[in-house]
């Protein structure tokens, strides 16, 4: 068994990512392994794990390390073995799909439109097309950062509305493969009210927390004002220096933060040639 020692980083980008070498995920982890583990996610926000590979038990099992896992509102891709892996996938049986196609094509931070957002999300590569299919990261810790200091005076009073259905508005109602939400799937996700700048509950950062795929409108705002400030800070949180982007490989596991990023996964591949992840999702907190 590998110890702390062995947990070996590199940094991928200047403000966000880290790639993790010397360990394997699919046996049980030492606590001092985990811990160095750890450690890196609060301070790189992404972390990616090379040549791994791991049956549906182990990649929970794996995230349970960090807290108790949920299980997506889409039910109908849940991994038939086991619910708490979902699947991201354009693979079709009998010409329907079996997990989430076109999943998560726009940015966004992981269901930042329930009362307490997912604080993680693990993804584990199986099949991945030729060329293309990338995932972007952006900080928003840094993106907060670098905003000037009457910005942050003005966003920390505000408010903004999440909706899950906002990505199927701008999104998903185009998108012909996937399929319309039920009434019983709009039930189960209401919109909430999250603030603006969040602290990050473990290294105690503030973060921008808003993302164009599930925030709809800022709280005591004009539309107009709203839509205007909202257009700034995302253009803002897009600039290149925030942004790490992984080519993924068979056997890539990448973990973030969604706490502290948004991320795209890029449309630029061939439908017809297979992508095929498995996804875990970590329970989070209310934002403050």
């Amino acid at each position: 068994m590998n110890d702390q020692s062995e947990v070996r980083l590199r940094r991928l980008s200047g403000c966000v990512g880290a790639e993790v070498s010397g360990v394997s995920l699919s046996g049980d982890l030492t606590n001092a392994q985990f811990d160095a583990i750890h450690r890196a996610f609060n301070d790189h926000s992404v972390l990616v794990f090379r040549n791994q590979q791991l049956e549906p038990d182990e990649l929970v099992s794996f995230s349970r390390r960090f807290g108790p896992l949920e299980q997506h509102v889409l039910k109908q891709f849940a991994h038939p073995e086991n619910p708490d892996v979902f699947l991201i996938s354009n693979v079709k049986e009998k010409g329907k799909p079996v997990g989430a196609i076109r999943a998560g094509q726009y940015w966004h931070s992981d269901c930042s439109y329930m009362a307490r957002p997912t604080m993680a999300s693990v993804l584990h590569a199986l099949e991945v097309p030729h060329t293309g299919g990338d995932t972007m990261f952006t900080s928003m810790a840094a993106a907060y950062d670098e905003l000037s200091e009457p910005m942050k005076v003005f966003l920390s009073g505000l408010t903004a509305v999440h909706d899950y259905t906002n990505a199927w508005d701008v999104f998903f109602s185009r998108v012909a493969d996937r399929p319309p939400l039920s009434d019983e799937d709009r039930a189960k996700v209401p919109p909430v009210e999250h603030p603006i700048v969040r602290t990050h509950p473990e290294t105690g950062r503030k973060v921008l927390f808003v993302n164009p795929g599930f925030t709809r409108h800022i709280v005591g705002l004009t539309e107009a004002e709203s839509r205007a400030l909202l257009d700034l800070l995302f253009a803002h949180a897009q600039q290149p220096h925030f942004i790490y982007r992984h080519t993924w490989a068979s056997g890539d596991l990448v973990m973030w933060d969604n706490r502290a990023t948004w991320h795209l996964a890029v449309a630029d591949y061939n439908m017809e040639e297979r992508r095929h992840f498995h996804r875990t999702s970590i329970a989070g907190d209310a934002p403050y």
